[in-house]
């Protein structure tokens, strides 16, 4: 795996016309939630083990590339979402709680896919355009 490419692509929503702010926010919610969401929490701390060479190693010892694409409605983030998670690759879904845009709604912005070895990511994603 060590000369394979591993990446993670953010998905935001571009149908919802957020501020630059609250776009980066978002992302950054999403590829820290992918990577919480896989740790164990025990008294209070979180514990992260992975296996030498693999995606995870590799990407967080290595170029920890991060791509960014957008996507036109809710539908499509969730169809998005979906084929991640058949396919078995890390995923998370950020539900922002609406305070500063979306009038106090809960709104579904960005998912995060990976990391994750290129070939598998771009099975889903290849067709969508940089942000």
């Amino acid at each position: 795996m060590e000369n394979e490419y591993v990446k993670q692509v953010i998905v935001v929503r571009k149908d919802l016309n957020m501020r630059k702010g609250k776009i980066a926010a978002q992302s950054a919610h999403a590829s820290m939630k992918v990577f919480l969401d896989l740790c164990d929490k025990e008294h209070g701390s979180y514990i992260f083990d992975y296996e030498p060479g693999s995606p995870w190693d590799v990407w967080l010892n290595g170029l920890f590339t991060k791509v960014v694409v957008s996507c036109d409605s809710e539908q499509e983030l969730l169809e998005l979402y979906e084929q991640a998670n058949s396919n078995g690759l890390p995923s998370s879904l950020i539900v922002d709680a609406g305070l500063t845009e979306f009038n106090d709604v809960p709104t579904k912005t960005c998912i995060a896919i990976g990391p994750a070895k290129s070939e598998y990511i771009d099975k889903i994603t290849e067709h969508l355009k940089l942000l």
